[in-house]
């Protein structure tokens, strides 16, 4: 994915993906305005937000017993930035999917957010940041702890 299909206005796409992924920051404004939006659920909704960075610091633990190190492209650096040189499973995939799952236990027709949370997956080997495999352990990871979620 590094390789293939790529622009200025995609790989600008792509950073920007990237960058509202960052420790599930997305997902924490959006729990917080759906607790406004959906009262009833309030409490539900924030943590569902609160998921993402707790899927961070999960993924994290993950990360530091696989110790898989970042792709390296002869002639194509990432084009992205990371706290860590460490790169399974992706922390972008995880904590998308876990929010993106339990806002849709929240209310069904959330189920639209996983739209959101592909695109923030995908652009990780976009950017060459991660292998495809670690966007995939991801994905089952964060669907996990969305299931597990205690809503």
């Amino acid at each position: 994915m590094r390789t293939r299909f790529h622009s200025p206005t995609a790989e600008t796409i792509g950073r920007w993906l990237g960058r509202i992924g960052e420790y599930g920051a997305v997902w924490l404004v959006l729990g917080i305005v759906m607790a406004f939006v959906d009262p009833d659920n309030g409490e539900d909704w924030v943590v569902a937000g609160l998921l993402g960075p707790i899927a961070i610091g999960l993924n994290f633990v993950v990360k530091l017993i696989v110790r898989r190190p970042r792709p390296v492209l002869e002639g194509l650096p990432p084009l992205g930035g990371a706290p860590s040189s460490l790169s399974f499973p992706s922390a972008h995939a995880t904590s998308s999917f876990a929010c993106a799952t339990a806002m849709t236990r929240i209310a069904p027709e959330a189920a639209f957010l996983f739209l959101l949370a592909a695109a923030i997956a995908a652009c990780r080997p976009y950017l060459g940041m991660h292998y495809p495999s670690d966007v995939l352990a991801g994905v089952v990871l964060g669907v996990g702890l969305g299931l597990i979620a205690p809503l």
